[in-house]
């Protein structure tokens, strides 16, 4: 065992230096902000959202083309596709002559977006023919596609398309009619591609060849631009998508500030009177949980006037801040409830404070961070219901467009044209999950009982 010396006895110097710990001061707000970067997802959902915003804000003061003009050269057009056509004469009456040597159902001569003109001979034991048009080549099954024309005498052995042609491969069958009109067994069917082209006049009616311009017939140009594609009526998928963002944001930022800014007047009076008034108050607005939704948007289209393919925007901000309140009120009351037993509330009390100034100076402070919680959580809910409504023709009307009414436009055309039913769905998925995820992210952020177990 070692042997101790005096100095070990020796008394520690009161002035030595000592170790000074400091952490810096940090408010509620700023420690929340912090613990939501952290949190990448919510941080991620945030930048969608301002990126959301810039789109609908920003958006159409960039891209300024009219959601509502129509660009018929470019029907139900896929983002992407090719923008190159031919300049060709303007279109003349067809007499059915055709410079054609084959024999059986042929071109007349090269099928184009203008017109495609068709001949044929009279097909074995015919009494007349029938014209289908088909995108499907004619199986076993024997779908020969939409009817175009019908000729009960052999007189006639020609026929000119101009029926909605688009840039694409079409299939063209005859079929012989017995004497009574009835099919018969007889077809023939060819496979016809065809060509975009547009005329000299449409190219400078449309600004797409200068004053100046060399251009000629059988030279090829490019129409007009649209990066996302166009619609069945060939508008523009990019502004309307903009355009109903507007509309699809406005209801779904609208309508949920004004019920939660009620919920919470209602609720912090609620639980802060207690006794019998909150007990009325509070049955109350379960009554109000229990009414259909959708109910009384039928009654408020009705009250409001709103016909059959009239826009129900107001009618649909009605019925949802007269019916989504109770659970933002529920909230805000539990919370007034725990926070009025506080002893800061009873010195104030105490000090003469009045009700009015308990409520919004002690009380609805501290329930902000929850009211955020609830707004992120209640924005996506509301952007859903008008999508839904729109999308059963009860909200946005026709040709106002909203995510929700293009939609329901889209999924008319979904086999042939998917995008657009796909657009407006990936931005309401998207905006509903970045609202979701922020959400869940300003909770944790906001959770005392988390930042304590830190």
């Amino acid at each position: 065992m070692s042997s101790l010396s005096p100095a070990d006895f020796e008394r520690i110097s009161n002035s030595s230096e000592k170790e000074n710990i400091s952490r810096p001061s940090l408010s509620y707000w700023a420690d929340a902000w912090i613990r939501l970067k952290a949190n990448k997802r919510a941080l991620l959902s945030l930048y969608l959202i301002v990126a959301l915003l810039l789109f609908t804000i920003v958006g159409p003061l960039i891209w300024t083309i009219d959601p509502a003009l129509q660009d018929l050269d470019q029907i139900s057009q896929p983002p992407g596709s090719n923008r190159l056509a031919l300049i060709i004469d303007d279109y003349e009456p067809w007499t059915g002559l055709s410079s054609s040597s084959e024999n059986g159902l042929r071109l007349a001569e090269s099928a184009t977006t203008m017109a495609v003109r068709l001949v044929w001979d009279v097909l074995p034991n015919a009494s007349g023919h029938r014209v289908y048009r088909n995108i499907f080549p004619v199986g076993e099954e024997r779908a020969y596609g939409i009817p175009l024309a019908e000729y009960f005498d052999n007189s006639t052995q020609f026929f000119e398309d101009r029926l909605d042609l688009k840039p694409r491969r079409y299939f063209y069958s005859i079929v012989s009619l017995g004497e009574n009109g009835e099919l018969q067994d007889e077809y023939q069917s060819i496979a016809v591609d065809l060509q975009r082209v547009t005329t000299m006049s449409e190219a400078r009616a449309k600004g797409l060849i200068l004053p100046n311009s060399e251009l000629t017939t059988g030279d090829s140009i490019n129409l007009n631009l649209h990066p996302l594609g166009t619609d069945y009526l060939g508008r523009d998928m990019l502004s309307r998508l903009m355009e109903g963002a507007r509309v699809s944001l406005f209801i779904g930022i609208g309508a949920p500030s004004l019920f939660i800014l009620f919920g919470i007047i209602y609720g912090s009076f609620a639980g802060f009177m207690g006794g019998k008034i909150d007990q009325f108050l509070m049955r109350f607005a379960d009554f109000v949980v229990a009414l259909p939704f959708l109910l009384f948007m039928i009654l408020f289209k009705i009250a409001f006037g709103i016909g059959p393919g009239e826009s129900g925007v107001f009618p649909m901000l009605v019925a949802l801040v007269v019916l989504m309140w109770p659970g933002t009120a529920r909230l805000v009351r539990g919370q007034i409830l725990q926070i009025r037993e506080q002893g800061y509330i009873g010195a104030s009390q105490l000090l003469g404070a009045r009700t009015n100034y308990l409520i919004f100076r002690h009380m609805l402070p501290n329930t902000l961070g929850v009211v955020l919680v609830t707004i992120t959580f209640a924005i996506p809910s509301a952007i859903f219901i008008e999508a839904f409504l729109s999308f059963i023709g009860m909200g946005v009307a026709p040709p106002t467009p909203s995510w929700g009414a293009m939609s329901n436009e889209g999924i008319k055309n979904m086999l042939t044209s998917p995008h657009e039913l796909l657009l407006p769905a990936i931005l309401i998925s998207i905006t509903v999950l970045a609202f979701n995820l922020l959400g869940d992210g300003l909770r944790d952020a906001f959770d005392a009982r988390l930042r304590n177990q830190e």
